[in-house]
């Protein structure tokens, strides 16, 4: 059990290293890493089999989570980017907590596509230990890419929800 109270203790590295550790034990992820290195991790790589991880055939076989965490100084909250990549495809749909668009509040959906952010919508702040806000964002995974639609070629977040 993890109490609020210690979230105060996890460093970068401790906190990569449940990461870690938690994807180990989620359906359909192989071959997690700590990138660059195990030593000086700054963020977990999992290669993701699509249909085991969302429980239903998805239109590629394969994609990739990265998962990254940091604290900033002055911010009383950790960021994040836990991001589901389509290199076939050349998409990324990623859940981010940073300072990078604070019209959007502190936490944002973002959609790129070829290496381009076409689409960002507000999503819920969570106020909670990381990892719970790790589960709750990678149980909303399911519905992010449901919320992807394509017209003429382009991908957008439409009917993003939350």
């Amino acid at each position: 059990m993890i109490f609020l109270a210690n979230r105060d203790r996890y460093t970068q590295r401790t906190l990569l290293r449940e990461t870690h550790n938690r994807l180990s034990k989620q359906a359909g992820c192989e071959d997690i890493r700590y990138r660059p290195s195990r030593r000086r991790p700054r963020y977990v790589t999992a290669e993701i089999d699509t249909a085991v991880f969302l429980g239903e055939s998805y239109e590629v076989e394969n994609a990739r989570l990265e998962l990254r965490f940091w604290y900033p100084a002055g911010v009383d909250y950790e960021y994040y980017r836990i991001n589901w990549i389509e290199p076939t495809r050349n998409l990324m749909v990623g859940f981010h907590q940073d300072a990078d668009h604070p019209d959007l509040g502190p936490c944002h959906i973002q959609l790129n596509f070829e290496e381009t952010a076409v689409d960002r919508h507000e999503a819920a702040f969570l106020d909670a230990h990381p990892l719970t806000v790790l589960d709750t964002r990678l149980q909303q995974l399911p519905t992010a890419l449901e919320s992807i639609h394509w017209h003429d070629g382009q991908p957008s977040l439409s009917d993003w929800p939350m």
